[in-house]
């Protein structure tokens, strides 16, 4: 008999950091620009929002518990089989599915330095422990990852792109990775921000996976797509596998909004391209008008960009943040990737990004009271 005086978590529970987004307000400015979160400028498709009010007439309606018509869509988009598809309340909700399913008590995880906080997160929380994988130039390291697996070994997870340093692997080296790895572990290929990669060396997944009994794919909707505020996102994988996630997800996991909105959202081509080009062009200005200021700005395929600050009193990252918040631009610190002296800041509006260089470039130069 327990002699607790309360109901206890289990081991590993209480060693796990909380996930903290990004802010989203400044006090006392007008207007705010919140670049934290790696949010579209461009909103989500104008059929995805006419798709998600047509459904307000039906919300005592119970959804359809396996996300069909979703799965049907990204389906039809991308060529594969729904029924390796399962959808998700945002990719997070299928790392916690993936995790339950296939880590437990003595197992290990394998991430890289500045992987995804929610890694570690579903790791702990399945009762696994998570082990760090250094990484080389802000980027995964596929010799380093290999030299952390041991017969504890389950899954490793991938962010490719990773967030918050938007830099890539190539699929020779995914590819590589997937070659050495024992068969009984798990290669989780988190894809996040793949809609926004333009190098030819690039592949989200799909390829591997097709032709894997050991590899998963996931993406969201919360992107590239705008649709961040419904949490959708999706995976695939073996059929084995999702045979095995689909026994204990949530049976009404997805609500019948998500479901039509992101149905349509993936539908719409057009939308997507305008996005595209959007980052491509923003993206590049970002990086080559903040190098010009003098800051390092970690080179990136997503929507964001990585910029690392001086240590020198008054010229820290913190300090930056501090700064841009009073101008009512909303970076992200990224202290607990640690990244103790990098922002991480999406690419966002014309006028926003060319605001971040504005004021980023009055805080270098130390003008305090810059408009």
């Amino acid at each position: 008999m327990s002699t607790a005086s309360r109901p206890e978590p289990r081991p590993g529970v209480l060693k796990i950091n909380a996930y903290v987004p990004g802010k989203s307000s400044a006090p006392g400015v007008d207007k705010i620009f919140k670049l934290s979160s790696n949010e579209t400028p461009l909103g989500a498709s104008p059929h995805a929002i006419e798709a998600y009010r047509a459904l307000a007439s039906d919300l005592q309606d119970y959804p359809d518990g396996s996300s069909t018509k979703l799965r049907e869509a990204i389906g039809k988009a991308y060529g594969l089989d729904p029924s390796r598809i399962i959808c998700g309340a945002g990719s997070d909700e299928l790392l916690n599915l993936i995790a339950h399913g296939y880590i437990g008590p003595g197992d290990e995880a394998i991430h890289t330095t500045h992987g995804f906080l929610v890694y570690p997160i579903v790791t702990l929380g399945s009762g696994g422990t998570p082990v760090v994988a250094a990484e080389k130039n802000f980027t995964a390291d596929v010799d380093a990852i290999l030299k952390c697996v041991t017969p504890k070994t389950r899954v490793v997870f991938l962010a490719n792109p990773n967030n918050p340093t938007g830099t890539y692997v190539s699929f020779d080296e995914v590819k590589r990775l997937h070659a050495a790895l024992p068969k009984n572990v798990l290669l989780v290929l988190d894809a996040a921000y793949a809609e926004y990669v333009r190098r030819n060396d690039y592949e989200s997944g799909i390829e591997l996976v097709a032709t894997s009994e050991n590899v998963v794919m996931c993406r969201t909707f919360s992107k590239i797509y705008g649709l961040a505020a419904l949490r959708l996102g999706w995976m695939y994988g073996p059929a084995h596998i999702v045979d095995a996630l689909n026994r204990i997800r949530g049976p009404f996991n997805v609500g019948a909004p998500a479901i039509a909105a992101g149905a349509a959202a993936i539908a719409d081509t057009a939308h997507v391209q305008k996005s595209i080009e959007h980052n491509e062009k923003w993206l590049a200005y970002l990086t080559d008008e903040l190098t010009k200021l003098g800051l390092k700005v970690t080179p990136s395929v997503g929507n964001f960009v990585l910029i690392h600050f001086s240590e020198q009193a008054g010229k820290t990252a913190k300090d930056a943040d501090a700064y841009l918040t009073k101008q009512g631009i909303i970076t992200r610190q990224v202290a607990a990737y640690h990244l103790p002296n990098a922002l991480r800041c999406s690419v966002g509006t014309e006028e926003a990004n060319r605001l971040v260089v504005k004021h980023l470039g009055a805080f270098l130069a130390g003008k305090a009271n810059a408009a």
